[in-house]
């Protein structure tokens, strides 16, 4: 999956050490330029940090993956990015996500108001 928006937040760096070794992990804000701008905190793991590094400002086009794992009866959500290009999101007008559609649907029925509300 895709979105692209505008950086607003770069969290503080985790570290730490598993089994693996050591481990590190970046989180980042973005903000997408929609009417209704949508905040989306994403992360980047390992090598990824420097291989796409990223600062406040700058307009993105990140491509992530959605991960959720289990641990005490709770669950946990990760949207883990693997790819970021900087400026990518300069030539539309508004930030979007894109994502292979699940369902689909029409748009809803226009009523006497002309607003498209049922209520």
């Amino acid at each position: 999956m895709e979105i692209s928006g505008k950086i607003i937040a770069v969290l503080p760096m985790a570290t730490g050490e598993g089994k693996n070794g050591q481990w590190r992990s970046q989180d980042y804000v973005l903000e997408t330029g929609d009417q209704y701008p949508k905040k989306v905190c994403f992360n980047f793991f390992g090598d990824k940090i420097e291989q796409f590094p990223l600062a406040i400002d700058d307009v993105v086009k990140v491509s992530f993956d959605i991960e959720s794992r289990e641990y005490n009866g709770r669950w946990y959500t990760t949207v883990r990015a693997w790819k970021a290009e900087k400026n990518a999101g300069a030539d539309s007008p508004a930030g979007s996500v894109v994502a292979s559609p699940v369902a689909s649907f029409d748009a809803a029925p226009s009523t006497e108001d002309g607003t498209g509300l049922p209520f």
